[in-house]
């Protein structure tokens, strides 16, 4: 076998085991409040045959758009309403996210004559085992949703950048995908699918010390319109179902105050993303650091008729001459350039929002794996050794989210979730039983107590503070009532003819009959 032929077999084999990873474990409880209410709203839309509109305990649920849900009913009517259908096209969608950082590596060097297909496999590998993919594209959240169609829509303007002067029709089907991704990425999250693409490219422009090209400009006349249309595919049957109700929840609530201010209570200084950024870039952390420093220094470096970076040299593998790294210089500066614009644009924006999780970001890691990948595939080419000990990090991030997947995640999602709780009442013979929640609120059971949860007149769930209630609640029904309660509360649970059936570590699960 000759040593290309074992190369391909490498990079296939890591392909294969990526995309194992990915589908690997999606059954385990969901977890969170998040996941659980997105799979929840999807079901009740499953259920009522409506594509449309989102509903939470039979109530409009307008805080996010339709794509995650449009996946999940497709699953669920593939495999049922399971956790693996909820998280399925999270997955699908991560690994969509690493075949763009292949494309973009693909193209980075497309019209380098000593180039060759070997960055795009290091894009990809370093993409599909840095910590921020593992983690996300195994959640039913949105997240990952928009950070796909983000990352299409980028890597089809970066292939029109790199094609547009060798071949014209690439470069316009590159354009298509930068609209079409960009309206999807609407669908995903909303506004900023059109804020971001075209703001990043903008950056990159500005960074690159370029004029966007005339056929660009007049691409936006098209493009937009093809933006629009499918953007529209959820935005208009929503606005001509519900109106001034539709826009002031969705885009002025969800949006605008949702950005400005801390009424969704998720407050953090502005340094946050700052740090959380490097963090999901693990295990290549100190890689993410140096390509950005080389990015950083570009900049100020740039001139257009110059070499931008310095080519490392390399020992060829039967030779003893010095020649130049496959990354030519001037494939690697826009590369460069414009990772530095897709990671900067999210980061800046979303530190300046009143409101923060984790998860915001996530559309930022692309750029900064392009960042990392760079600086890796020119570290690689000094030695085998060098590629070997990369190969092996790769490999032993999978080994090791396969381990916590196996026998660590499992654990901790049995104590976060209710789906024992659930499961155990009902083989008990309270499968119809109504629950209700004492001294908590358990947005996990809205999956797993589907259609049981006692509610407000508004959809929300009610947090019953007093046992009295309870009681009064369950011979109002003359039925058995389930409890969940903390186990921090349990003795305020003062109630008699109570059963305690299971608990996780940290809710119990209570029946009470009066009768």
């Amino acid at each position: 076998m000759t040593k290309l032929q074992r190369s391909k077999g490498i990079w296939w084999f890591f392909a294969a085991l990526t995309v194992f990873v990915y589908l690997y474990a999606l059954n385990v409880p969901l977890l969170g409040p998040d996941e659980p209410r997105y799979a929840q709203v999807a079901r009740e839309m499953w259920q009522a045959g409506d594509w449309v509109t989102p509903t939470l305990g039979g109530h409009n649920w307008f805080e996010k758009p339709a794509l995650l849900y449009w996946l999940q009913i497709t699953f669920y009517h593939v495999f049922g309403v399971t956790e693996f259908a909820a998280r399925l096209g999270s997955a699908l969608f991560g690994l969509g996210t690493i075949f763009c950082l292949w494309l973009v590596g693909r193209y980075a060097t497309i019209n380098d004559p000593r180039s060759t297909d070997d960055l795009a496999s290091w894009l990809a590998l370093v993409g599909a085992s840095s910590c921020g993919l593992l983690v996300f594209a195994r959640g039913a959240s949105f997240d990952i949703i928009v950070t796909f169609p983000l990352a299409a829509s980028l890597t089809g303007f970066f292939v029109y950048l790199k094609t547009q002067d060798c071949d014209s029709r690439c470069g316009t089907v590159g354009l298509a995908a930068f609209y079409f991704f960009a309206g999807l990425a609407m669908l995903a999250k909303g506004l900023i699918g059109v804020v971001f693409p075209f703001t990043i490219v903008g950056f990159y422009f500005v960074l690159s010390r370029q004029f966007p090209p005339k056929r660009f400009l007049v691409s936006i006349l098209w493009g937009s319109v093809l933006m629009l249309a499918v953007a529209a595919l959820w935005n208009v049957p929503m606005y001509l179902r519900h109106g001034w109700e539709f826009i002031d929840e969705f885009y002025i609530q969800h949006h605008f105050q949702r950005y400005t201010s801390n009424k969704y209570k998720h407050p953090q200084p502005f340094y946050f993303f700052w740090w959380v950024l490097p963090l999901m870039t693990l295990a290549w952390l100190p890689f993410f650091f140096g390509g950005s420093w080389r990015a950083v220094k570009l900049i100020f470096r740039f001139k257009k008729e110059d070499p931008l970076i310095r080519a490392p040299k390399i020992v060829e593998p039967d030779s003893t001459n010095m020649v130049d790294s496959p990354l030519h210089p001037n494939s690697s500066t826009p590369l460069l350039l414009f990772g530095l614009a897709w990671m900067l644009v999210p980061l800046v924006f979303f530190s300046i929002s009143g409101s923060k999780l984790p998860g915001y970001i996530l559309p930022a890691l692309p750029g900064a794996l392009i960042l990392a990948a760079v600086f890796i595939y020119d570290f690689v080419q000094q030695s085998d050794a060098r590629k070997r000990a990369v190969m092996a990090t790769s490999l032993v991030t999978f080994l090791v989210v396969i381990g916590l997947l196996t026998f660590v995640v499992p654990k901790f999602a049995d104590s976060d979730s209710v789906r024992r709780l659930i499961q155990t009442a009902d083989a008990n013979g309270y499968s119809t039983s109504r629950i209700a929640n004492f001294a908590t609120l358990s947005h996990n059971a809205e999956f797993y107590a589907s259609g049981r949860l006692i509610r407000n007149a508004d959809g929300s769930q009610v947090r019953f503070n007093d046992p009295a209630k309870l009681i009064e609640e369950q011979q109002k029904a003359g039925a058995p009532l389930l409890v969940l309660v903390p186990l921090k509360q349990i003795d305020r649970l003062k109630v008699e003819n109570k059963t305690r059936i299971a608990d996780n570590g940290d809710l119990a699960i209570f029946v009470i009959n009066g009768n």
